[in-house]
């Protein structure tokens, strides 16, 4: 039986973190060929490639700054070249610094929106340019957060790069629907697993303070984001675009994430 995304091309930034790679996963399973870009050396991505390829699926990994305007174009056309034009464009890669409003550095704030923010769109708009160059449809879906919407006092340029790219999705969703390209956003809330993670794990008491803090009660998993990245990714999802798919487990129903900073 023909899988959903049989015949389709995923393009995937950070594609070595945890949620990169449960994504990468995802789409390889369900028949997506895959490449995988992140700044980390060609050897940190040798086992992923081996699992996309044990799937059946082609794959490739690409070391690229995507704060490189340059360089992403210059990935989406190696891909293209490669494995054939990206249908499906993931725009996942990001850092945090967690430091207050008055505790942050000039540097540390344009370092955090050129890669959450500018990063993104550089991604979202090269492969976009080349969907409509061959008049292909497709996906834009990116990996955003509830911090769009809900105060941290100690991630400020997190929450305003996401909120940053809540727009750019809209903005993006509007131009590109009339062309079969649908744009969405997964916002997820407190995940255990890549950024987050790292901060649970530095700081055990957090993970443990966000759990209760959740009105479901449990954190994310990485494969749950990457299943909702899937799900706005599938071909038979035509009407949804402009829209955010909220996962925070009712976070942003009870408090504003001041309260609960991760």
């Amino acid at each position: 039986m023909a899988k959903e995304l049989s015949g389709q091309v995923a393009i995937i930034s950070g594609g070595l973190g945890d949620i990169g790679r449960a994504i990468a996963r995802e789409l390889a399973g369900r028949g997506a060929d895959i490449a995988i870009g992140d700044i980390l050396e060609p050897d940190a991505a040798t086992s992923l490639l081996a699992e996309l390829n044990a799937l059946g699926r082609l794959a490739r990994y690409d070391l690229v700054d995507v704060a490189d305007a340059a360089a992403v174009e210059a990935w989406a056309r190696s891909v293209e070249a490669d494995l054939g034009v990206a249908s499906l464009i993931v725009p996942n890669a990001a850092i945090v610094t967690l430091k207050r409003i008055t505790d942050i550095s000039a540097e540390e704030w344009n370092r955090e929106l050129q890669i959450n923010l500018n990063g993104a769109f550089y991604l979202a708009q090269a492969c976009a340019r080349l969907l409509l160059e061959h008049g292909i449809g497709g996906r834009i879906v990116f990996v955003g957060s509830w911090a769009a919407q809900s105060v941290h006092s100690d991630l400020p340029a997190y929450c305003v790069a996401k909120a940053g790219l809540r727009m750019l999705s809209r903005c993006m969703a509007f131009e590109l629907a009339p062309k079969d390209i649908l744009v969405n956003e997964v916002a997820p809330g407190y995940v255990n697993a890549g950024l987050s993670g790292r901060i649970f794990d530095a700081h055990p008491e957090r993970r443990e303070t966000a759990a209760r803090a959740v009105p479901v009660r449990a954190l994310i998993r990485a494969e749950e984001v990457a299943g909702q990245v899937a799900h706005l990714c599938d071909p038979e999802n035509r009407h949804m675009t402009g829209s955010v798919l909220l996962m925070d487990g009712g976070l942003s129903l009870v408090s504003p994430g001041a309260a609960h900073d991760c």
